[in-house]
């Protein structure tokens, strides 16, 4: 069977480092961190004081009405909203450049809604299962958000949602390749969407030992920096329109990168930390090299996982390392953007693809923010504070989830 190509020809982001692909762009080629204090949470008796929260998030500006957002988690009005950029800007239209059955949606979100999960479990505790929303389940369903879009987007083809934690819409997009690829559909947003910046979601991360108990929002993300303490929790929602080549060339479609490659691996090992070794997310990022054709001498870049974990940054330097051979590996260029965004799980991987597009498309490699002290077990060129500018060919976004999920995938300037 012939494969296809596939191409990215749209994207939108809501973040904490902006709400548009413009907006969050500039703050992470600028090297800004956008994690914030959180100044309520002292009362919650918890040693976690930052997050990385979306600011001036008004889903109005999308189309929402204000009876949908009633109805609707903040993890799904979200994903709308960063859909709704990437088909704008894809110039997407159902039944109209696109045939509905051939338009497929894949949003991912590694809990769904959980806030609405929180308070209707507070409703009935206090008040009795009688009073529960009939809106309830709709609304915390995980696959909600891709549904939703589905209905707004007439968008009749696959629509699967994704659940591997950290690397949930790192899945998403792998698998809209491969069906891109084997001729399932003609396009397909792929992307994730996660709100869970609440006591009961933060509490459990912090009881957990992951997260930073840091207090300065600009040294609390620290990825591969010897003062590293663990991870900064954050929310977003982050989309990209895939299309295969020949259908967006017949429309003259804006043609963003080309995804190339595709590692999907478990280290089936411990359901929290990463496999010392690192063969298996080795594997993934080599699958995702080589099915892309990397070739030793292209310049390359590297969208780490880079939580800021002592262990993630030490085990995925490794694995590159594998992967890539030891002296391929020193050449690449490498960053963290989870040091200016927090770590946005069920989103992060799709963001982070967005970050290698762009890199790709601009030839700027973004920086590691906070970086000042690298640590000597993670000894790659992981691009500390600030932006260089490189002829880029080649990216490789990883994400590595809780479970031992290693998700890769890899891009190619067009």
């Amino acid at each position: 069977m012939e494969t296809k190509r596939v191409v990215i020809t749209g994207m939108g982001v809501i973040s904490p480092s902006g709400n548009d692909i413009a907006t969050f762009w500039d703050n992470i080629v600028s090297g800004r961190c956008s994690i914030v204090a959180l100044d309520d949470f002292a009362k919650t008796g918890l040693d976690v004081h930052v997050a990385g929260v979306v600011k001036d998030f008004d889903p109005a500006r999308y189309g929402i009405s204000p009876k949908e957002e009633r109805r609707s988690d903040r993890f799904s009005l979200m994903a709308e909203a960063a859909a709704s950029q990437a088909v704008i800007a894809a110039g997407i239209v159902s039944g109209q450049t696109v045939a509905p059955e051939r338009f497929g949606v894949y949003v991912a979100s590694g809990i769904g809604g959980y806030e609405t999960q929180i308070s209707q479990t507070r409703v009935m505790i206090d008040e009795g299962p009688t009073r529960i929303s009939p809106y309830y389940i709709p609304m915390v369903i995980p696959n909600i958000a891709g549904g939703n879009i589905a209905i707004k987007l007439n968008a009749q083809g696959p629509c699967i949602t994704h659940v591997s934690a950290c690397a949930s819409s790192t899945n998403s997009i792998g698998e809209a390749f491969i069906a891109i690829r084997t001729g399932r559909a003609d396009v397909l947003l792929a992307g994730g969407s996660e709100a869970v910046l609440n006591p009961m979601a933060i509490g459990g991360f912090a009881n957990a030992k992951a997260l930073t108990s840091e207090k300065d929002p600009l040294k609390a993300c620290l990825p591969f920096d010897r003062r590293r303490s663990g991870f900064v929790m954050a929310e977003g929602a982050a989309m990209l329109v895939m299309e295969e080549l020949e259908h967006a060339k017949a429309r003259g479609a804006t043609i963003l990168a080309e995804v190339v490659g595709y590692g999907c691996t478990c280290d089936a090992y411990h359901f929290t930390a990463p496999r010392p070794d690192a063969l298996p997310a080795a594997r993934a990022m080599k699958l995702a090299l080589e099915e892309g054709g990397f070739e030793a001498g292209e310049n390359l870049y590297v969208n780490a996982h880079g939580t800021g974990t002592h262990r993630n940054d030490i085990a995925e330097t490794a694995a590159l390392k594998i992967a890539l051979g030891e002296e391929q590996a020193r050449k690449a260029s490498i960053s963290s953007s989870k040091s200016m965004t927090g770590h946005m799980f069920g989103a992060t991987g799709a963001a982070e693809a967005i970050v290698s597009v762009m890199a790709l498309r601009s030839g700027v490699v973004p920086p590691t923010a906070g970086l000042e002290e690298p640590d000597a077990e993670c000894d790659l060129d992981y691009t500390p504070i600030k932006a260089l500018t490189r002829n880029l060919d080649f990216a490789l976004s990883n994400s590595l989830g809780f479970g031992g999920h290693n998700v890769c995938v890899s891009f190619r300037k067009y």
